[in-house]
């Protein structure tokens, strides 16, 4: 009988691995399940389980996948999953490999709507301090919406009716499908480079959620929000709200209310202009009015009715403080003459010339005086210095060899020799005299005790 070969449970799971992998089916498959004992890795990957009422299957997420997810997954949320089956070969255990994934149903959409308005409601794009003025006399106002639809039509009509001169420019975007984001961020770019507005209206008619869905995408919340022009956002019905709602600068209820919103209408402004302009009249006519009469009771005015008389009284005051003024400024002038002098005379003592001559006679008088402390202080040094000298001299070895003494070395001219223990018979001894030295031998040695021989 033939023996088999035997496999490795390494080559067992690799050989297992390749027919999985080899199956069409299973390289392309959508599963629907709920989440269960999920985790996200600090690596990015996703880890998690997909389980039904009647079985489970381990899956994985990879970052580079799940970075597209528009939710955020949860324990316990139903999905739809597509990806491969594959074997973890170290483990011996098939796994499912998700590539995409997207909440199963409605509710799992409104889930991915709710977790996306928390997170950029947290970034601040809904804040009331970003929102831009929208301006009250548009110059043009741009409409990015599907050129087909009610939407479109409700908003040209609206502001043709409201204000007719009022130009238009449109830029057709798709508004439903998983086209319409981008081509609504696309569309928002574009007008803001090319400025040819300053106010923008985005969106479109009414639908289901699914069908809205483009206006609660990311990318347009994104784009609304760094948009330089002001955009008012005219998504749906009235009871409809989208994310695009909340980012952008105003939301309209329905497309009509946003071409409300956008421009006054022209009667109101005819209306108003009417009531400003009898509102003028009636002022100029009676601020025109109080000038009359005003200058009906100047005219009555004594000043005017006899003006000589007036100038009587002010001429006199005038002559007064005209006196008093020249009175004033002569005694000023007095005193400060005054104080002149007195600073002149006090100036006098503190002549120059004379405080030069005094500093100089002071200068030369301390110099004298230096002069002869010097001396006085030099003789003092050299006496003490002679002094001193003579000392010296008199205490100097040298002075008494004089006298016929000697100093008496060892042979290495280091030790003085005060004794005649220091030396034997034989040794060599250095005798320095007064004008030399002498190297010579111990013949004998004779030692003086008491004062005798």
């Amino acid at each position: 009988m033939k023996r088999e070969a035997i496999l490795s449970i390494k080559d067992l799971n690799k050989y297992i691995k390749a027919v999985l992998e080899s199956e069409d089916l299973l390289q392309d498959v959508w599963v629907r399940g709920e989440i269960s004992n999920f985790t996200h890795h600090s690596s990015g990957h996703m880890y998690f389980t997909l389980k039904d009422t009647d079985s489970r299957i381990k899956t994985i997420m990879f970052a580079k996948q799940n970075q597209r997810l528009p939710f955020m997954p949860r324990e316990g949320t139903r999905v739809i999953a597509r990806g491969n089956i594959s074997v973890y070969e170290r483990d011996g255990q098939y796994q499912f490999y998700v590539t995409e994934m997207q909440p199963d149903g409605i509710g799992g959409l409104y889930m991915a709507y709710e977790q996306l308005k928390q997170k950029l409601e947290a970034e601040g794009l809904f804040a009331a301090s970003s929102k831009k003025q929208i301006p009250r006399f548009p110059k043009a106002i741009g409409i990015i919406t599907s050129p087909t639809g009610a939407a479109v039509r409700d908003i040209i009509i609206t502001l043709q009716r409201r204000f007719p001169t009022i130009p238009i420019l449109l830029y057709p975007v798709l508004v439903q499908g998983t086209q319409a984001a981008p081509a609504i961020v696309k569309a928002i770019k574009e007008m803001n480079a090319r400025k040819e507005v300053d106010l923008l209206i985005v969106g479109r008619g009414g639908g289901s959620l699914e069908e809205l869905w483009a206006f609660n995408e990311e990318a347009v919340a994104r784009s609304i929000f760094a948009s330089v022009i002001p955009i008012i956002s005219a998504v749906g019905h009235e009871t409809d709200f989208t994310i695009a709602d909340f980012a952008a600068d105003l939301r309209a209820a329905t497309p009509t209310a946003a071409a409300e919103l956008a421009v006054p209408h022209h009667m109101e402004l005819r209306q108003q202009m009417a009531q400003l302009t009898n509102r003028l009249q009636r002022g100029l006519f009676q601020e025109l009015q109080a000038k009359r009469e005003r200058l009906e009771r100047v005219k009555r005015s004594p000043y005017l009715l006899n003006p000589r008389k007036q100038l009587i009284q002010p001429t006199e005051r005038l002559d007064r403080l005209t006196e008093q003024l020249r009175y004033k400024i002569q005694n000023k002038v007095t005193r400060a003459e005054q104080k002149k002098l007195k600073l002149e005379q006090r100036l006098s003592g503190f002549n120059p010339q004379e405080q030069v001559l005094y500093t100089k006679r002071r200068v030369g008088q301390a110099e004298r005086q230096l002069l002869l402390a010097m001396q006085t202080l030099l003789k003092s040094h050299q006496y003490r210095w002679n002094t001193q000298l003579k000392q010296l001299d008199a205490l100097s070895p040298l002075k008494v060899m004089q006298r016929g003494y000697s100093l008496v070395y060892d042979e290495n001219k280091k030790n003085l020799i005060k004794s005649v223990t220091q030396v034997q018979l034989g040794d060599i001894v250095n005798i320095t005299l007064k004008d030399g030295r002498m190297d010579c031998h111990i013949w004998a040695v004779e030692e003086i005790t008491n004062g005798q021989d």
